[in-house]
């Protein structure tokens, strides 16, 4: 599976690009689904896999945009009742766990959060959310609680004296843009434009990933947009696909590797943006996980090696977009996907 050999969009970039995006929040994007014990189920030794994501990516001088949520890097917190959370909706707050990184690790990771502002090679931090990974599409978010969320989300990142520049959705539903531009952000990750993404977590979306993975498809090559004056959309090429046991079984890991280095080459010949993005978790869903995504990192790394792509972080991509000035007529993807 492949894309249709059309002609090709003019070039927009001097260069292709890769951009990899962690949406690094650990139990806060399951405050919804299930507490602590099923999270360990699911994911055993989560915070040990950005340990070994963070040292993988320094080995092979690889920097990657991880987009943090905020309460992540708080020294201490004292739950749902803490003041920074008031005005957040109580259903939300109301299974958060008091303490600290030493008593709830899957809350707070402050160190963490630290050895990735100070590694070797330089690695972005970015905010995902907010304080709290709240979804900023619920009915219960109105701009007043997203403002609520976004203010002290940046204030915990500040205080261990990051400042982010960049923001993902929890989610990928996105709201409210004119906030983050309000408060200095000035990209984020949006959907791209194939339909593993735009049908998102429904039977439909899931059937499509699946026969996706099976089938190798080509991911898109894509380019940052300018949402609103001063605010880049930088879409999602693709999400890494799960590598639970079972999902390993659904579709052959060694597939993973294989869309990733298409990708990889469709973004050097379209002289355009690859964008991969996972959770650090899915990194502990089985053994082999790691190992195959060490595989593809080491893709990137070659395709960087040989001069066939950069490697952006998300601010990044949206600086160079933004440096050039694209027309919006340059915008548009590489064509869809077919056989």
């Amino acid at each position: 599976m492949r894309h249709q050999d059309k002609t090709d969009p003019q070039p927009t970039w001097k260069r292709g690009a890769v951009t990899l995006t962690f949406d690094t929040e650990r139990i806060w994007g399951y405050l919804d689904r299930g507490g602590e014990a099923r999270f360990e189920q699911r994911f055993p030794d989560a915070a040990a896999a950005g340990d070994r994501l963070l040292d993988a990516l320094c080995a092979r001088g690889l920097s990657a945009t991880w987009s943090v949520v905020g309460a992540l890097s708080l020294s201490e917190c004292d739950g749902g009742g803490d003041a920074r959370l008031a005005g957040l909706p109580p259903a939300w707050i109301r299974h958060v766990r008091a303490g600290d990184e030493h008593t709830a690790p899957l809350w707070y990771a402050r160190r963490f959060i630290e050895r990735i502002r100070d590694a070797g090679v330089a690695q972005e931090i970015g905010l995902h959310g907010g304080l709290t990974h709240l979804c900023w599409s619920d009915p219960e978010t109105p701009p007043s609680t997203a403002r609520r969320e976004l203010e002290e989300g940046i204030r915990a990142l500040e205080e261990i004296s990051v400042t982010p520049t960049s923001f993902t959705f929890p989610r990928n539903f996105e709201a409210h843009h004119h906030l983050l531009r309000e408060y200095g952000i000035r990209c984020y990750r949006g959907l791209g434009p194939s339909p593993e993404e735009t049908l998102r977590r429904t039977t439909a979306g899931s059937a499509v990933r699946w026969l996706y993975e099976l089938g190798r498809a080509t991911p898109p090559a894509v380019l940052p947009a300018e949402k609103i004056p001063g605010l880049w959309n930088v879409p999602s090429s693709m999400f890494l696909y799960r590598m639970s046991e079972s999902r390993g079984r659904l579709a052959p890991l060694a597939g993973r590797v294989a869309r990733v280095r298409q990708g990889i080459r469709e973004a050097a010949r379209h002289k355009r943006l690859f964008h991969l993005w996972l959770h650090p978790e899915n990194l502990a869903e089985s053994a082999r996980a790691f190992p195959v995504f060490e595989a593809i990192l080491d893709e990137i790394a070659a395709a960087r090696a040989a001069g066939d792509i950069d490697v952006l972080t998300m601010t990044g991509a949206a600086e160079r977009s933004a440096a050039e000035r694209l027309s919006p007529a340059r915008m548009s993807p590489v064509p869809a996907f077919s056989r």
